[in-house]
C-alpha cells in the first residue's frame, strides 16, 4: 500500500534528474525525483508531496502541477504504486540535496543527451530507475 510521487519535470528540453545511494541496491541510483505522499501529513495528497519532493530533492519550484496518472511498479510482487505528476514552470529556488543526510545529487540533463548520460552513470556502477525508459515517450506530455 505505499504510495509515491513521481515528478516529471521536462522543460527547455531538459529534464531534472537525481543520484542517491540506495540501501537496499547498496548501490548509487539515477531515478526522477520523488517521495512518498504522507511520511510528512498523513492528509498530504500527490501534488502537495510531489512540489515538496521537487524542492527539497532539486531545487526547483514549479508554476504548476498536474497528474498524469497512478502507476504500479511490480504488480506481480508488490501493491505499491506511485502517481506521476508533471511538472511546469521551473524556478530554481535553492541547491536541493534533500533532508536528513540524504545527499541527493541533481543532474539537469538535456533530453537529447539522455542516453549517453545514462551510459556514462552505468559505467559509473550506478544503477537506473526502470521509470527512466518511460522518458523517450514523456516529452510530449
Amino acid at each position: 500500500g505505499i504510495k509515491a510521487a513521481v515528478i516529471l519535470a521536462i522543460e527547455d528540453g531538459h529534464v531534472l534528474l537525481v543520484e542517491q545511494y540506495r540501501v537496499p541496491l547498496e548501490r548509487y541510483c539515477i531515478e526522477l525525483p520523488a517521495g512518498l505522499i504522507g511520511d510528512h501529513d498523513d492528509g498530504e495528497d500527490a501534488l502537495t508531496s510531489a512540489a515538496r519532493e521537487l524542492e527539497e530533492e532539486t531545487g526547483y519550484s514549479a508554476g504548476t502541477l498536474e497528474i498524469v496518472g497512478e502507476f504500479f511498479s511490480s504488480p506481480g510482487m508488490v501493491s505499491e504504486s506511485f502517481t506521476l505528476v508533471r511538472a511546469r514552470g521551473l524556478t530554481k529556488i535553492g541547491n536541493g540535496g534533500g533532508v536528513d543526510g540524504e545527499n541527493i545529487i541533481v543532474h539537469r540533463v538535456a533530453v537529447a543527451d539522455l542516453l549517453a548520460f545514462v551510459q556514462a552513470k552505468r559505467a559509473e556502477n550506478c544503477v537506473v530507475d526502470v521509470k527512466l525508459l518511460m522518458l523517450p515517450g514523456m516529452v510530449a506530455i
